[in-house]
């Protein structure tokens, strides 16, 4: 089904190739898992996650607008395994933590907004081996990885670059 976007300069959806590269790498992963949608935007990537099999999905996104227009965009696609919270990505990550199995992360590319994201996302909100997708300018390169995270897969089309990184230690935790 096709999804239309408002036409707000923030929103920049994912290209259809790079996401179906995406999938196609998620694919042994995206069923049953919790997924975050951060930046979140068009909401591409989390409604592609609904659509192939995740048990939920959280959308966040700072623009008022844009949070209206996914949650009308979910009612009309019935999806119910859904949310919608309006926050910037900071303001969602300092509140208490819950684990997600899949992050997808495309803030705007000026933004210099990922090395912040890292840390809040490693401070209790992977879950053991759990998948973070980063999308941004192809001339960028990613900040520094939390400890225990790695590039799984990284690609680029274009202007864009895009990443799948891997959290292959549990993170926000105390280790004995």
């Amino acid at each position: 089904m096709r999804i239309d976007f408002p036409p707000i300069e923030a929103i920049r959806p994912t290209p259809d190739r790079v996401r179906e590269t995406l999938f196609n790498w998620l694919q042994p992963h995206i069923v049953g898992a919790t997924c975050l949608d951060l930046f979140a935007g068009s909401g591409a990537l989390g409604i592609e996650a609904l659509s192939r099999g995740a048990e939920h999905v959280t959308f966040v996104d700072r623009e008022p607008r844009i949070a209206r227009h996914l949650k009308a965009t979910l009612e009309r696609l019935g999806a119910h395994c859904a949310e919608v919270k309006i926050a910037d990505a900071g303001t969602y990550l300092a509140q208490p933590s819950r684990r997600f199995d899949v992050v997808f992360l495309d803030p705007p590319f000026a933004s210099n907004l990922l090395a912040g994201t890292f840390e809040g996302l490693a401070s209790g909100w992977l879950s053991p081996g759990a998948l973070i997708y980063v999308e941004c300018d192809a001339r960028t390169e990613l900040p520094p990885l939390p400890s225990g995270w790695v590039v799984h897969r990284s690609k680029r089309a274009g202007q864009v670059g895009y990443h799948l990184l891997r959290a292959v230690a549990a993170t926000g935790e105390e280790s004995s």
